[in-house]
């Protein structure tokens, strides 16, 4: 059965393969009206066909032609402790037909795991992997070779290390040290051994850091002239000073 024919009886038959089906679908999916030129095949990377033990929800938005959100839930427990989860939900962000951006979620409802196509080309090209709802890593293929060549690396929320392979040989070549979210320092390995070779610190940063420090020892100073413990800081100069 293909795609463009029977994606709008997905449900139906998964409904027919779990009794109450239609009480324990929370959100129930209207027929499509309007299924010419939809693709065969949408690029579903959700696990749910002629899988009696998932439920699934399409929806379609106000300027889509085709279903734009599925949603897939897993069924658990039996009787009144039968209940569903969303295990996986994927999209159509541009609304061609294809599915370009699918996450997919832990029986707590916890994201897992995210893959796009975030230039529409056919091929996933971001990887997002999460921790206890928290984005942990981001992988991003620009060169469209099919494998990540930049890594971000979260810690907390915040981005903490990149890596980039910028000639292409697998191997990251370049790296960025962030603090609080902020570059403190970029590494670059020059032979191409997986080490690095220069250590290139952010003027901006170091800026911003020198300008703190000097805000600090500005504010000790103030602090000792206040207490008496210091001498005034007008320039002028003391009896021992004077001619």
């Amino acid at each position: 059965m293909t795609r463009k024919a029977g994606r709008s009886g997905v449900v139906l038959f998964l409904c027919g393969a779990l009794a109450g089906c239609a009480s324990a679908t929370a959100e129930p999916v209207a027929p499509l009206q309007d299924v010419s030129g939809m693709p065969a095949d949408d690029q579903s990377r959700c696990a749910f066909e002629n899988r009696p033990d998932r439920e699934v929800s399409e929806t379609k938005g106000p300027t889509a032609r085709f279903p734009s959100v599925r949603r897939v839930y897993g069924v658990l427990g039996d009787g009144d402790d039968r209940r569903r989860v969303l295990l996986c939900r994927e999209a159509d962000t541009n609304l061609d037909g294809i599915k370009d951006i699918v996450r997919t979620y832990n029986d707590r409802g916890e994201a897992l795991n995210e893959l796009a196509d975030a230039n529409y080309d056919g091929k996933i090209d971001t990887w997002i992997t999460f921790s206890r709802g928290r984005v942990t890593k981001i992988q991003l293929d620009g060169s469209g070779r099919g494998t990540p060549d930049e890594t971000r690396l979260y810690v907390a929320g915040k981005l903490s290390r990149v890596q980039r392979d910028t000639n292409g040989d697998g191997r990251p070549d370049v790296w960025e040290i962030y603090a609080d979210g902020q570059l403190q320092r970029v590494g670059v390995d020059l032979d191409a051994d997986g080490h690095v070779d220069r250590w290139d610190r952010d003027a901006v940063a170091l800026r911003a850091a020198d300008e703190r420090e000097r805000e600090r020892e500005r504010e000790r100073a103030a602090a000792e002239q206040r207490s008496g413990s210091a001498p005034p800081s007008s320039g002028a100069a003391t009896p021992a000073q004077r001619p």
